[in-house]
């Protein structure tokens, strides 16, 4: 924004002062960090990417074991096939992911963003790959101050085309989701890729390389919304990461073997460790803060600093609001997780999960839709029988071909007539024509209610009622 003329309109006010709407980034430089929590979140880096990398890849009856066929409209998941009509268990599914973010917010804050989160995930691999070309903080911060020569060149180089690679092979793996990723990875080999495949993975990569590689933080800064519902999930007895004041100030450096209470000071020795740590640069002795997506690195951080110092670990670490206030002990932070709250919300989340499995287990591998033919109601038969015409919908969930039976009532005398045996390979869907006859002798004009019956031939367990009219001049 530009500074404000004065009345003449010819000079700027004395004291005016330039603006800008906008903050600009300053770039964050990591530091490096080892711990309890940092093993705790390379362990779950690796398990969310085994299984994101190695789904794909796996088979299950001659087919992808997981697999999103958009084309089909079918969704294969290890044993099972969805349909749409199947759209049920993917509310419940969202159902059970939103309980479980409250969940365990309610428990300990930002467990989700700090340790399982696809944006925390990928930054990590990208800063482990930049750590590895580059080095640690110091030696990136030098990198990037000094000028351009062969060195800087030939390390940004390797850097960003470590990148890409990850970021393509990540937007490749996402695509063999939804297309068989063998086929697609013999498309790619004889450059026949489709024009939306070869778009989902550039477009899913270029996401991948530029949250992860450039914009970091700021996605969790700005893109993401949790973080600024958070709040309201959050109670005086949640866990979250707290500096405890009470204990490390007044801050201030010293050498390892000065008396700290005879200066004054309490164990905070001012390092810093804790905001250079820190992905989203923020310092946590001032509070806790939107911006904490709690990795808990700075309390590794500090923890090393302490054990340097000869003091007691937990300066930075997880607690409760009650906890620091009153000083309370493990225990009884522990007896304070158990609150109505979480009770709650355990006891939903229990109940949800359990309809869920029994729903999966009791869901039937058939599904019959019945449709009347609309362009001839009701015709002759000849030898004095008039006839009904349905075509009845089977749809064969099961990974095996199904052969069923039908029948029909609700009508004394009513006789099926198939035109031909009802089989249906494995997950698909087929119609058949289906005629209902009957003798009209004492049938009243109208329509009348008729129930079909479809029973598996080799399953008899599996079987399925579906109720139609038939039609009487």
């Amino acid at each position: 924004m530009h500074a404000p003329e004065t009345s003449a309109g010819t000079q700027p006010a004395e004291n005016a002062v330039e603006t800008s709407l906008y903050e600009v980034r300053k770039k964050i430089y990591p530091r490096a960090v080892s711990g309890w929590f940092a093993r705790w979140r390379m362990a779950l880096v690796l398990a969310t990417q085994l299984v994101f990398y190695g789904l794909p890849w796996l088979t299950w009856n001659d087919r992808p074991a997981v697999l999103f066929d958009l084309v089909s409209r079918k969704f294969y998941i290890l044993g099972f096939v969805f349909w749409p009509q199947d759209f049920i268990f993917l509310t419940v599914l969202l159902i059970i992911s939103a309980y479980s973010l409250f969940l365990f917010t309610a428990i300990a804050g930002r467990l989700w963003c700090g340790y399982a989160c696809p944006q925390t995930v990928y930054t990590e691999i990208f800063m482990w790959i930049e750590r590895r070309i580059e080095g640690d903080r110091m030696q990136r911060m030098r990198l990037d101050k000094g000028g351009l020569d062969a060195r800087k060149f030939g390390l940004k180089l390797a850097k960003h085309g470590a990148w890409v690679a990850l970021a393509l092979w990540t937007g490749f793996t996402f695509v063999g989701y939804f297309t068989p990723i063998r086929v697609l990875g013999e498309s790619f080999m004889a450059w026949t890729l489709g024009p939306w495949e070869t778009f989902w993975i550039f477009f899913y990569g270029f996401a991948t390389y530029g949250n992860a590689g450039w914009m970091r933080e700021q996605v969790c800064k700005y893109m993401c919304p949790y973080a600024r519902f958070q709040s309201v999930m959050f109670d005086p007895d949640t866990l979250v990461i707290t500096y405890d004041a009470q204990r490390g100030e007044p801050r201030g450096s010293r050498g390892r073997k000065a008396d700290a209470r005879a200066e004054g000071l309490g164990d905070c020795v001012d390092c810093n460790i804790c905001v250079q740590v820190c992905p989203t640069g923020i310092d946590i002795r001032k509070g806790l803060q939107y911006e904490c997506i709690g990795c808990a690195a700075c309390i590794d951080g500090c923890n090393q600093v302490m054990d340097k110092m000869g003091y007691a670990r937990g300066l930075i670490r997880y607690s409760t609001e009650n906890a620091v206030k009153g000083h309370y002990a493990d225990s009884d932070i522990r007896r304070h997780v158990f609150r109505p709250r979480v009770l709650i919300y355990t006891f939903i989340l229990l109940v949800v999960v359990s309809a869920f499995f029994a729903g999966l287990a009791l869901r039937s591998p058939l599904k019959v839709d019945v449709i009347r033919d609309r362009g001839a109601l009701v015709r002759d038969a000849g030898s004095g029988l008039i006839e009904n015409v349905y075509r009845l919908q089977f749809i064969n969930t099961d990974e095996n071909s199904r052969r069923y039976a039908v029948t029909v009532s609700g009508l004394a005398g009513a006789q099926v007539v198939l035109p031909k045996p009802v089989e249906v390979p494995a997950a698909t869907t087929q119609s058949f024509a289906v005629l209902v006859r009957l003798d009209p002798a004492g049938l009243s004009p109208g329509s009348h209610p008729i129930v079909f019956h479809v029973v598996d031939r080799d399953r008899p367990e599996v079987k399925t009622d579906e109720k139609s009219r038939f039609y009487m001049r």
